[in-house]
């Protein structure tokens, strides 16, 4: 599969990330939007061959904080993690990836 890399837009992974307007502190609320496509630019080369990056605040509480979609249908764990190992990538690390990216994005655009 490494091989045909790129894949094309509709096969790949797309992480949906809803990030929480407290993770920029108090007055987050009014930079939440900023902050989504700020993040959504900064991603947009972290695994970019097999993954889309789809950052939105989280208004829902009820939703989950992060969904895995191929092609606009629902994954679970496993079958993220297993479309990830395609790719030589655990769901472990990867999520590990994605926070530690977070955490540094955050501070960036806080000034930090």
């Amino acid at each position: 599969m490494k091989n045909n890399l790129p894949l094309a837009q509709d096969k790949k992974l797309t992480v949906l990330f809803r990030l929480e307007s407290g993770c920029l502190g108090p007055e987050g609320e009014s930079h939440i939007e900023k902050f989504c496509q700020v993040a959504k630019s900064e991603f947009a080369t972290l695994f970019s061959d097999f993954v889309y990056w789809d950052i939105i605040p989280r208004r829902d509480k009820s939703l989950p904080e992060m969904q895995y979609l191929i092609n606009n249908k629902k994954l679970n764990q496993a079958q993220a993690a297993k479309f990830l190992a395609l790719f030589d990538v655990k769901l472990p690390d990867f999520e590990h990836e994605l926070h530690k990216s977070l955490t540094l994005c955050i501070d960036r655009y806080l000034g930090h």
